[in-house]
């Protein structure tokens, strides 16, 4: 088998440990071609010419017509971060050319994160330490989360995802109401993971912490608008680990500084003006975009590309091969 990896070469150290570039050596000839953000120019055009899988990351150009016009033999490309919507085009499932991603293996980390935000949300923390620290002495616990907790609380999650599904799993042990608002999201399907299917203006109205995880697409820009933020309830906690677009971040911006609902935010815009008042305001979470795979957590992205290909020189298919009906819906 040819394998080709067209990923930095920082990237390649970062995913692949000495066992998994052992395991994929195993497996044929390996190049790494240093061209990979156009694989039109440079040493890329020589190696993909008989390349039967390329193996990208993030920063790889796009593999479009031109390129799998210069790979005649290739059966696969193995993306070794999530999305692949800017990746590839239609082209790839009409020449029978195979796309995987490892968007299930960087959903672990983004659904962890989302976890111990809903649940530190719930338990309302991040106010009570906003109390703490502004009374520099002790507090009454009960009286400062007098009606919190994670008994019974609802939480609402916004998507059906690889991510969004996750996350129900991993909220299962705990005693929570979880309702899940997706147009695709039969209530046959909601019954087997054990949530109740509701509309969008339900879900914000009636949950106390809302995690958002549906894809970025044009049916879901602002799908989160000034009047579903207007319906979640005082003291209320969004979180935000999908896109920014789903979000009017203007509407979000004004229930922020009146300090009514709080944000746990690992994606938005409003962290582009140094002068934002989100920087400063204390009812809001700010992480730089950590909740997807991060240090040693990319070594299992690295792991499941290898395991893909291994896949297709055992069976000649990929088991979870992204279909050409689920690429029209990814984020």
């Amino acid at each position: 088998m040819d394998i080709v990896v067209a990923m930095r070469p920082r990237l390649v150290e970062w995913f692949f440990d000495d066992e998994a570039l052992a395991r994929l050596e195993a497996l044929g000839r390996v190049t790494l071609v240093g061209s990979y953000a156009d694989l039109t120019s440079g040493d890329a055009p020589a190696a993909l010419a008989g390349a039967e899988v390329l193996v990208t990351g993030w920063g790889t150009g796009p593999v479009d017509e031109a390129v799998l016009d210069s790979a005649p033999r290739l059966a696969a490309v193995v993306h070794s971060a999530g999305s692949v919507r800017h990746l590839v085009t239609p082209r790839c499932w009409d020449r029978g050319v195979q796309v995987s991603s490892q968007a299930a293996a960087n959903a672990v980390p983004v659904a962890e994160y989302a976890l111990a935000m809903i649940l530190l949300a719930g338990k309302d923390v991040f106010r009570a330490q906003r109390v703490y620290r502004s009374r520099r002495h002790p507090v009454d616990q009960q009286e400062v989360l007098a009606g919190r907790g994670n008994y019974r609380t609802r939480v609402g999650l916004v998507g059906a995802s690889k991510i969004g599904t996750r996350v129900v799993e991993l909220l299962r042990p705990f005693d929570l109401e979880v309702v899940v608002h997706d147009p695709y999201l039969s209530e046959e399907r909601a019954a087997a993971l054990g949530v109740r299917a509701v509309g969008l203006d339900e879900l914000m109205a009636t949950s106390r912490v809302v995690s958002l995880h549906a894809p970025m697409n044009e049916s879901t820009r602002h799908m989160v608008g000034a009047a579903q933020l207007a319906l979640m309830p005082d003291g209320a906690t969004l979180v935000n680990t999908a896109r920014p677009g789903l979000v009017d971040e203007a509407a979000l911006l004004a229930e922020l500084v009146s300090d009514r609902i709080q944000a746990v935010l690992d994606v938005t815009t409003l962290d582009s003006d140094p002068d934002s008042p989100v920087w400063d305001l204390p009812n809001v979470v700010l992480t730089p975009h950590v909740a997807g795979a991060l240090g040693g957590e990319l070594r299992r992205l690295g792991d499941g590309v290898v395991t893909d290909v291994e896949a297709l020189a055992r069976t000649g298919r990929i088991p979870a091969a992204i279909t050409a009906e689920a690429f029209a819906l990814l984020a």
